[in-house]
């Protein structure tokens, strides 16, 4: 037996053990503990793959990429070869860098295209379902451009196992069951050909699914590097697809692709260094507002969840995600006021309204006047390896599956990224998020996504590795599990199981998990003006601490099939 077959059948082994597993043992107050390595993903298929990557001695970006690979199979909602991301890496020797691997619009995209000859938002939800809603994917060009500065294995070692995931098949988790499941309808409404992820009955645990078209794309993809993708029969596919229903993705979209590498956002907080993505993401820039607003209190003192500090967490995220609305976007066609948002005077003035006496009404949160200078469903993969390298990946299809089209032929889903445009600045997108002139569509730009791939050093040593998927919910998670660990002291498990809640300034309203707070405390925040909402999850988060004694705990969110694994 080949060692790609061997790995396989061992990969399959892990997962129905983890499937007979309760689901409250499964995900203990602490999380796994490691000693050297960890890699934590939204699929325990995918980690398992990407340490054994590591253990084979490839370092935590081969991890990363080898990881990603496999959850475009096992893990298609969100995982993908179709969409885009971001990464945030942080070598032991200190190095910092970040990619972005984002979709853009298409050169035939055009800022009205969604809206109707009234100048309205278009009734058939062309920037969220079919060939219109997707942007160029970035995935495939970004996992090459991670691999030609950092990776350590030929990245054909990294490909191989999803190739045999995709050929051989992989068995349904009770979870992946129900999304499909839910999803049926807009499968066949969507496709004009019976993809795999269609079933005459409905899916269960334990079935399992076989994707030959997606494991030739890969090995195409493998065989021939990016051009596997971007150039030659996949690209001729992507735009015989598009061709088949209104979209508009060419060839030279394809072929001109780049990733791009940025400047990540750096700032401190209580001692902490943070390091996270920038524009066009808008992570960053929001969770360094955020943060430099919570600094100023002391919200240890006043309790976990309190009254208090959901309050000041409320007050804080209508205010920037009121600037986020206004001034982010792709920084190579906008001006971005970076240095400006996060000038320490400015947050100070910004925050300097919030009373502890009653809620801000949103209707008169405006942003911010900055003075002249003198962007549910994603996917996040935290990796650590035993060097103390870290990589942090976010990346995404937007919602569900995206477009819920699929390629005829490559066996991968298109995204609807075209949708975290302002499709009409000043009106809501799929998340509810407000956007303004600066996300305004143009052709070849890249749309804000609220991507927050994130790195935390303390007295420059690694310590923490974060993120999570969640659409607008995305800043706010990867925040308040930030607070978890230094504010509130928790380890890194307990800090990803704490219930969340989220604002973001329209609509005006604190969305809680279930049991996220007290009847009492519920009372409290009502008292104040805010008014609640409850919904059932907030985020997915995967996160890696490093403890004090150098071994790496890892934080694999309950709330879906996330799985840490270490050695």
């Amino acid at each position: 037996m080949s060692p790609s077959r061997r790995f396989f059948f061992f990969s399959i082994f892990l997962l129905t053990l983890y499937s007979c597993v309760n689901h409250s043992q499964r995900i203990p107050l602490k999380g796994k503990i490691s000693e050297k390595a960890m890699v934590s993903s939204a699929h325990p298929l995918a980690s398992a793959i990407g340490l054994e990557i590591m253990k084979k001695g490839g370092n935590a970006i081969d991890s990363a990429i080898a990881t990603h690979f496999a959850l475009s199979v096992v893990y298609p909602q969100a995982g993908n070869i179709g969409g885009g991301g971001f990464a945030v890496i942080r070598l032991d020797d200190g190095t910092i860098a970040s990619l972005d691997f984002r979709e853009k619009a298409p050169g035939l995209a055009d800022r009205d295209m969604y809206l109707d000859a009234n100048g309205r938002l278009n009734s058939k939800q062309w920037s969220t379902h079919g060939n219109l809603a997707s942007g160029v994917p970035g995935a495939v060009d970004g996992m090459f451009q991670l691999h030609d500065k950092f990776g350590s294995l030929p990245m054909s070692e990294l490909i191989q196992p999803s190739i045999d995931l995709a050929k051989n098949c992989y068995t349904l988790t009770a979870l992946a069951a129900d999304i499909l499941n839910i999803n049926q309808d807009e499968f066949q409404q969507q496709n004009r050909w019976s993809i795999p992820h269609l079933s005459d009955e409905p899916w269960q645990k334990g079935d399992t699914i076989q994707q030959p078209e997606l494991a030739r794309t890969l090995t195409r993809i493998q065989l021939q590097g990016r051009r596997g993708f971007y150039e030659g029969k996949t690209a001729d596919q992507i735009v015989a697809e598009m061709k088949s229903g209104n979209g508009i993705i060419t060839h030279s979209d394809l072929k001109n692709y780049k990733s791009i590498w940025r400047k990540p956002i750096i700032g401190h907080y209580r001692g902490h260094q943070i390091i996270s993505m920038g524009p066009p993401s808008s992570g960053g820039v929001a969770l360094m507002q955020l943060l430099r607003g919570t600094a100023n209190y002391p919200i240890a003192n006043w309790g976990h969840n309190s009254a208090k500090t959901i309050h000041l967490m409320t007050e804080l995220e209508r205010r920037v995600y009121a600037d986020r609305a206004t001034y982010l976007g792709d920084p190579d066609f906008v001006d971005i006021p970076i240095e400006q948002l996060l000038d320490s005077v400015y947050n100070q003035q910004r925050y300097d309204g919030i009373s502890f006496d009653k809620a801000t009404p949103s209707a008169v949160v405006s942003a911010g006047e900055i003075p002249p200078k003198e962007s549910p469903e994603t996917t996040h993969l935290s990796v650590v390896d035993d060097q103390g390298n870290a990589v942090s990946i976010t990346t995404t299809l937007n919602s569900s599956f995206g477009s819920k089209v699929m390629v005829q032929g490559a066996g991968f889903f298109l995204n609807n990224e075209m949708d975290d445009f302002s499709s009409k600045p000043g009106s809501p997108n799929l998340y509810g998020l407000i956007g303004g002139e600066a996300n305004a569509i143009a052709p070849n730009k890249r749309m804000l996504s609220s991507m927050t791939p994130t790195i935390v050093t303390y007295n420059d040593k690694l310590k923490m590795v974060l993120g999570t998927p969640g659409g607008s919910t995305i800043i706010t998670s990867v925040y308040q599990t930030l607070l978890n660990v230094i504010d509130h002291g928790m380890g890194m498990q307990e800090a990803v199981n704490a219930k969340r809640v989220h604002h973001q300034w329209y609509p005006d309203e604190i969305r809680l998990e279930t049991d996220a707070l007290s009847n009492s405390t519920q009372a409290q925040l009502e008292a104040l003006g805010h008014q609640l909402r409850m919904t059932d999850k907030i985020g997915r988060m995967n996160c890696i601490l490093v403890l004090p004694d150098g071994r790496l705990e890892g934080g694999a969110d309950p709330r879906g099939d996330n799985t840490a694994l270490g050695y």
